[in-house]
């Protein structure tokens, strides 16, 4: 017998959008076959359920219950002072600048020059319609992210390609700045393709923000990072683009022999986010180091999602997510590593802690390792508990206030990850944006 899957309003309506608006996309015509092949893809796969291991914490077939009109060559008047409103505190950081407006670059706000250094608008490069740049977008999936990321290829109208030249060592941090604007949801599309050249140095944020009175939205964002051999990068994001928004995102990292690509993310008053981070060694030497840190309050739902493959021998990885969960707040951390049978002397270790402000949140954890190589050491863990009593009666017997007691106890706990921030800097800049929303958190 056969059953047939009924489709939400949602699963039909992506395709009946591509239908409309595929005739005004950028890119030639590998590129519209790529787009035409992923929306394909898309339809036969649907979105993703909790039926499907990757996604049993975060079912989007029943989160997405509508899908707003995507949004092409946005033009809304925005300014720098409120763009740097929207920074907070990374607004301060000596950056060279891209920005884009509802998924549109805009020249006018941006200012990325420096010798190694080329940006250009993704959909400027889309027009040249050659073969390579649409083998790379259909070539773009992971396991797991097939139906999100066939969704990006499909509608992605604009983003960054950036590439940092052989040797070059970036002296100012490379600010890429998402920000969200109008009073009516829309759905917002992105890709960013980056390459760092072999022995090259840089630091690449990316700052999903939105302005004040935003309305709530949708936003597919897709990342792709080649770090080249002997490289280092230390690759910053923040998500904090209102508490109705959704926010769907896919890094694909690749690193070279002694690469090293360090990674934080701050995700924070957002309503539902689902990051996936897929980072492959290519190169013998190489080294991963992931550290997180989100802050959930009242019904947000904040996923982190990471395959680790070590496909060649003598690479380490390393990741560590706090997060701090209130009200009915979600938190989910699923991280899988794989050893291939050739990657001899793999060192990995992964802890995820969640600290519970409340008994209605939830932290759920899965750490995967499989191990297919026998000459390796590896290790995971999880931990989940609210704040120690006796650390507050002993802050409190010195005269601490109860709320300022709390807000101590916390900071502390996510302070591992955030010291974990080589850039003095923007360790100061990501942690000032924080404190505020612990202290929220604490009372």
């Amino acid at each position: 017998m056969t059953v047939a899957l009924t489709r939400t309003k949602a699963e039909q309506a992506f395709p009946e959008m591509f239908e409309a608006v595929a005739a005004r996309l950028p890119g030639g015509a590998a590129v519209a076959e790529a787009r035409k092949a992923a929306i394909g893809a898309f339809v036969g796969l649907g979105l993703p359920h909790r039926r499907l291991e990757e996604w049993k914490y975060t079912d989007l077939r029943a989160a997405l219950k509508e899908v707003p009109p995507l949004v092409l060559g946005d033009a809304t008047p925005v300014t720098r002072q409120q763009v740097d409103t929207a920074l907070e505190r990374l607004a301060d950081l000596d950056a060279h600048r891209v920005v884009l407006v509802n998924g549109a670059y805009r020249s006018d706000l941006s200012d990325a020059k420096a010798r190694g250094l080329e940006v250009a608008s993704l959909a400027s490069e889309l027009q040249r319609s050659d073969r390579a740049i649409g083998d790379a977008l259909a070539g773009a999936s992971e396991p797991g992210q097939e139906a999100v990321t066939a969704l990006n290829t499909a509608f992605m109208t604009d983003g960054t390609v950036v590439r940092i030249g052989d040797g070059a060592k970036l002296t100012k941090p490379l600010l890429l700045v998402f920000v969200r604007v109008g009073r009516e949801p829309r759905l917002v599309a992105v890709r960013n393709m980056l390459r760092v050249g072999a022995g090259a140095q840089a630091t690449v944020i990316e700052a999903h923000v939105a302005l004040p009175g935003a309305a709530a939205g949708q936003a597919n964002v897709l990342t792709q990072i080649e770090v080249g051999d002997g490289a280092g990068v230390l690759h910053a994001k923040l998500t904090l683009e209102g508490a109705d928004a959704t926010h769907l995102a896919s890094w694909q990292a690749t690193l070279g022999a002694d690469a090293t690509y360090r990674v934080f993310h701050l995700t924070a008053g957002t309503g539902l986010v689902r990051q996936h981070l897929a980072p492959t060694f290519a190169g013998e030497g190489g080294r991963f180091d992931f550290a997180g840190c989100f802050l959930g309050r009242d019904a947000e739902h904040i996923d982190t999602t990471m395959l680790v493959d070590h496909a060649v021998p003598g690479c380490t990885s390393r990741e560590l997510m706090k997060g701090v969960l209130a009200g009915r707040a979600r938190g989910v951390f699923q991280g899988k590593v794989i050893v291939r049978p050739d990657a001899q002397k793999t060192d990995g270790k992964q802890m995820a802690q969640a600290l519970m402000l409340s008994e209605e949140a939830e932290f759920d954890s899965k750490p995967e390792l499989e191990i297919f190589a026998d000459d390796v050491v590896c290790g995971h863990g999880s931990t989940a508990a609210q704040l120690d009593d006796d650390l507050l009666f002993y802050l409190r017997s010195r005269g601490i206030p109860l709320a300022q007691a709390r807000g101590l106890l916390i900071e502390s706990f996510v302070g591992e990850a955030f010291d974990k921030i080589e850039d003095e800097k923007l360790r100061e800049a990501l942690l000032a944006i924080a404190l505020p929303r612990l202290a929220s958190l604490a009372v």
